[in-house]
């Protein structure tokens, strides 16, 4: 009786519980702390022009999370040579980030100078800091995946049907936006029957950038899209595990990359904070 009430909820009630774990999850991710693991490449064909493999300890923060480098291994293709490298860049203009000091804002995370030389480490890293790091507490761009509340207003859900996907007993729900000329996601979202959490969210560009826009700015980027994966912590918080995408860029008519990011957050281990009742006669034990 409880699978048949389950399987006659509609789509949008499926999303509306969801939306609420979402909302809620989003105060109980704050109180672990973990580390992120990723990968990050650029590619013209077949060669890597650059890549860079990165751990990062992401800790939470009043404005969303902190993240701590802790190992940077990359390589750079330099006049037809590998060069390998174990730490970021200095700024470009030193001045300026000694005034700002160690946090970038949002507008210097977006700025690749075409005719550098290092123009392919520029959009990697550019590439790692926009669409995972960012200010919510899942060591994912905040804006890619329409679960929460504020976001789900947007969107039309349907309910495609009952499926099982790692380990889970999930609705199978579709996604697209409402307005037809939104350029944003459509996809597929896979939810756990039991505790109405994401197991699996796969997106795909809504419409594509119209030809007139592609024809002025000279950009495409055919085929971009995302998957994230989420998996239960032991105390029942869910947490995305895993995050990939592989997309073509077209820049200015002549720039052609590919690029691929896997992401993995793993070491999870939940804060905790002790307090003490002192007495006149003496400190109470611990709780």
């Amino acid at each position: 009786m409880a699978q048949q009430a389950e399987t006659a909820l509609s789509a949008g009630e499926i999303m509306s519980r969801v939306a609420a774990n979402q909302d809620k999850a989003e105060a109980e991710r704050s109180h672990y702390v973990y580390v992120q693991h990723a990968r990050v490449a650029s590619r013209k064909g077949k060669a890597v022009r650059c890549e860079e493999t990165t751990d990062s300890r992401i800790t939470p923060s009043a404005k969303g999370y902190e993240a701590q480098l802790l190992k940077l291994d990359g390589r750079m293709l330099v006049k037809g040579k590998y060069v390998t490298y174990t730490t970021l860049p200095e700024p470009k203009d030193k001045s300026k980030a000694d005034e700002k000091g160690d946090e970038k804002k949002d507008d210097e995370s977006l700025s690749v100078e075409i005719n550098d030389g290092t123009m392919d480490r520029d959009m990697v890293e550019n590439m790692r800091s926009g669409l995972i790091h960012d200010k919510s507490k899942d060591g994912l761009d905040a804006r890619l995946f329409p679960l929460t509340t504020k976001n789900q207003t947007d969107y039309w859900f349907r309910l495609v049907g009952r499926e099982r996907m790692n380990g889970h007993d999930v609705f199978h729900i579709e996604f697209h936006p409402k307005d037809k000329n939104d350029f944003g996601w459509k996809g597929d979202a896979y939810i756990d029957t039991a505790s109405f959490q994401p197991v699996l969210v796969s997106t795909a560009m809504a419409r594509k950038i119209p030809f007139a826009v592609r024809t002025l700015l000279g950009t495409n980027v055919p085929g971009l899209g995302f998957s994230v994966v989420y998996a239960p912590q032991p105390d029942g918080v869910w947490f995305p595990t895993s995050f990939g995408t592989e997309f073509k860029m077209r820049i200015l008519f002549f720039l052609t990359r590919e690029i691929s990011i896997d992401a993995h957050n793993v070491d999870f281990e939940k804060t905790h904070v002790r307090s003490r009742i002192v007495e006149a006669d003496g400190a109470a034990p611990e709780r």
